[in-house]
């Protein structure tokens, strides 16, 4: 038997008259990369949304990690690191929200705060707020890899940075 940590059969979300995501059949095994190719509205965003029980599909089944978002959401997320386009955060420094996140994931690892903020070059000493866009992204990448999830949902993970920086983070992705 395939261990999956994704599986969808015949997914479908509408939005009014649109068809955000009509008919997916999904398999991800645990342990690959798996990138969503899409036009923009094409549905990326809110299947990640779906998987992470931060949505509702109107019809259709998935599991994620064994488990069904829609009634075990709480348990997904404590096992699941999402990062999602435009996320807003508290106006905390990093060092404060990697502190407050540290409390919700038992697998929760300051040694690894420590190398993504360097790996990445985040400035944790400053508000969330104040950050660019690319800096707001990799904080929530590094919070995100810094919980030890099993999985990693990332919607836009290289918004607004630089070729370099991504780079680093497509090599700690494909690494660790």
């Amino acid at each position: 038997m395939i261990d999956l940590a994704i599986e969808t059969n015949s997914l479908h979300k509408r939005f009014g008259e649109i068809r955000a995501v009509d008919g997916l059949d999904l398999r991800v095994t645990r342990g690959a990369i798996y990138g969503f190719l899409g036009r923009n509205g094409s549905g990326k965003t809110t299947t990640i949304r779906m998987l992470a029980g931060l949505a509702h599909a109107q019809s259709g089944e998935m599991r994620v990690l064994g488990l069904d978002p829609r009634v075990d959401s709480v348990r997904i997320l404590e096992r699941t690191g999402v990062v999602i386009d435009r996320m807003v955060l508290p106006s905390y420094t990093g060092n404060q929200l990697a502190r407050f996140h540290r409390g919700f994931y038992p697998r929760w690892s300051d040694a690894l705060v420590a190398k993504y903020a360097d790996v990445l070059e985040v400035p944790m000493d400053r508000k969330f707020r104040n950050l660019s866009t690319g800096n707001r992204t990799k904080l929530c990448l590094l919070l995100a890899l810094s919980q030890g999830a099993e999985l990693l949902l990332l919607d836009e993970p290289t918004a607004g940075m630089d070729p370099v920086v991504t780079d680093q983070l497509l090599r700690v992705l494909v690494e660790d």
